[in-house]
């Protein structure tokens, strides 16, 4: 499957300072290890393109769900995000934090410390140390599931979401909408509106809370997101 360059994809004018660059490669062809290894290498953290100041969407739907500061939380396509900072601040105490980039999770790990969370390096759609683990009582993903553009993957995607989010835990999925752009660092991305990731999810799970938000890169552009809040009522998939 070829994509090409339109005018509401990613402006990749600016290329060290937004999350696009000028090469364009098809999801099925990517590598995706090596595609984010290589995104953290070679930029400053604060100059990628995810790169937030802002956390207070993310952190008013964690704070909605009324967890304890126990709960357990994985953090999926953590990257070297200080959403994970921020939450060891406030006194939450049990986070997971996995990524396919190796380069990614050190640099947090370097960061944060290895007594303070832990970390997982695994592939979302082929996923082996992440099958052998606890249900997790939040699933937590930023602009993650957006890049999986192939039934396949996605398919495997929400087979591991469902079969490791407790009974009654919850799930925050907050991806480009259906305003957003069709490309980011390099690679195209699927849309999504909150009736589709509820579709996605299927009945097992209620929509609780969604918003849309636009985020403001470093490069001072602007991305359209959905931000969603699911709660889990059936624990079937629970494995």
């Amino acid at each position: 499957m070829k994509f090409e360059k339109t005018g509401d994809s990613c402006d990749i004018s600016n290329k060290g300072k937004s999350c696009c660059s000028t090469t364009i490669e098809t999801n099925n062809e990517v590598n995706f290890k090596e595609h984010w290894d290589k995104a953290y290498l070679n930029s400053p953290e604060n100059k990628l393109g995810w790169y937030e100041t802002d956390l207070s969407p993310m952190l008013k739907l964690i704070l909605k769900t009324g967890l304890s500061k126990s709960a357990r939380i994985l953090n999926v396509g953590a990257g070297s995000t200080t959403l994970i900072d921020k939450l060891l601040d406030i006194g939450y105490s049990n986070i997971i934090a996995t990524d396919i980039s190796e380069v990614a999770l050190k640099k947090l790990e370097i960061r944060i410390g290895n007594k303070k969370a832990k970390y997982i390096i695994d592939d979302l759609t082929k996923p082996s140390k992440l099958k052998n683990i606890k249900p997790v009582d939040l699933w937590i993903d930023r602009a993650v599931l957006h890049f999986f553009t192939e039934e396949n993957e996605q398919n495997a995607y929400f087979d591991l979401l469902k079969s490791k989010i407790q009974n009654g835990g919850f799930v925050i999925l907050a991806e480009y909408n259906l305003n957003g752009a069709k490309l980011c660092a390099g690679l195209p991305v699927y849309r999504y509106s909150k009736e589709m990731l509820t579709e996605k999810l299927g009945n097992d799970f209620e929509l609780i809370n969604s918003f849309d938000y636009t985020y403001k890169m470093p490069s001072g552009a602007e991305r359209p997101y959905v931000y969603t809040l699911f709660k889990k009522i059936n624990n079937e998939y629970v494995k």
